[in-house]
């Protein structure tokens, strides 16, 4: 059975038990028993009689999919709060017309039981409407979080190979920049800052041609 394993941060490798070529189409099975179908790109690694393959899927599914249909089901559920909130609002007019007249509650009347009850039902109301409505916005944090992962590129894509050589490119030039100082450097750790992001990226161009070329 084809199983996934995890190779790095967003990228899922399959782990087989038969050996298969480049460009074969396999049935890969999750821990829950569901089952996907996927395209075999490079033979990664073999070890104890598995062999280790990078993969994407048959029908286009991947961690830009992934964030774009998180971002349209948090957008559905703030909908739905900012819903629930706007409908508490107007439950809390209730008496609106009673009660803007600041008429002020008369203790021992017939009417003070109804008055003060008008009142905790109105502030439960408007209560709730203040909890859905920062329900509904934290959702849509959420969102603008997810809509934003959806535009990345990340490893998991055979795109990634030219994103990262392009990335890794400008970082050298900039690294060169500082070096030779031709680019002003804004504080001490300039040159410290650049050569680090120049290694993070090589070593994910490197991983990228790993898993794409």
């Amino acid at each position: 059975m084809n199983t996934y394993k995890k190779y790095c941060p967003n990228v899922f490798i399959a782990q087989c038990e038969e050996e298969y070529k480049k460009g074969d189409v396999i049935t890969i099975t999750t821990k829950y028993g569901k089952e996907n179908e996927h395209v075999v790109h490079n033979l990664l690694s073999k070890s104890n009689g598995l062999f280790f393959y990078s993969i994407t899927r048959v029908d286009g599914f991947n961690s830009q999919v992934r964030a774009m249909n998180r971002a349209a089901r948090l957008s559905s559920y703030a909908g739905n709060a900012q819903e629930k909130s706007n409908e508490f609002v107007k439950k809390a007019d209730e008496g609106k017309d009673f009660l803007s007249l600041g008429e002020p509650i008369k203790v021992g009347h017939h009417s003070e039981k109804g008055h003060r009850a008008l009142l905790e039902r109105n502030w439960g109301r408007m209560s709730k409407a203040i909890e859905y409505a920062d329900k509904a916005q934290e959702y849509q944090y959420r969102v603008a979080y997810w809509e934003s992962l959806a535009d990345q590129i990340n490893l998991s894509m055979p795109e990634s190979i030219e994103f990262f050589r392009q990335q890794l490119e400008e970082a050298t030039d900039y690294h060169q920049g500082i070096k030779d100082g031709t680019i002003k450097r804004e504080h001490s750790y300039s040159l410290t800052y650049a050569k680090k992001r120049c290694n993070e990226l090589q070593k994910k161009y490197d991983i990228a041609i790993k898993l794409w070329a």
